[in-house]
């Protein structure tokens, strides 16, 4: 990997437009000892299939404009399971239904879990500042 995934600010540019589309749920493994092919698997689920279409979108665009140019792109029309390879990390991104199916999270159980809480705490506190 060219450049490795050491921090959850290091996921910030993954991560963000993610929380930017209210995806249902956000996961990020540290995969880097147990495999060689990627440093991170980053899951997102989404509610329905036009969420996850929306999100995957939105991750490219936004990757995209800062240099990030994916390897591999698969399934964002279809919308049940994305697949956005970006080299040290892969990201899924689910509908709940295939999420659930795939368990890509238990496939995983033995790595570690990188904190999200503090995407997730300034994400809620951005919508709770919106509805005053």
């Amino acid at each position: 990997m060219t450049n490795p995934i050491a921090s959850p600010d290091d996921l910030k540019p993954y991560l963000i437009p993610a929380f930017e589309r209210k995806a249902k749920s956000i996961t990020a493994i540290n995969v880097k000892a147990l495999t060689s092919y990627t440093d991170t698997l980053v899951i997102i689920e989404g509610s329905s299939h036009r969420q996850v279409t929306s999100i995957a979108e939105h991750l490219i665009k936004s990757l995209k404009n800062q240099k990030k140019k994916a390897i591999g792109v698969e399934g964002v029309k279809e919308g049940e399971w994305a697949l956005l390879d970006y080299g040290d990390v892969i990201i899924h991104i689910f509908e709940s239904e295939k999420k659930s199916f795939y368990d890509i999270e238990g496939l995983w159980a033995d790595a570690k879990r990188i904190d999200l809480s503090e995407f997730k705490d300034a994400y809620r506190s951005e919508e709770t500042d919106d509805e005053f």
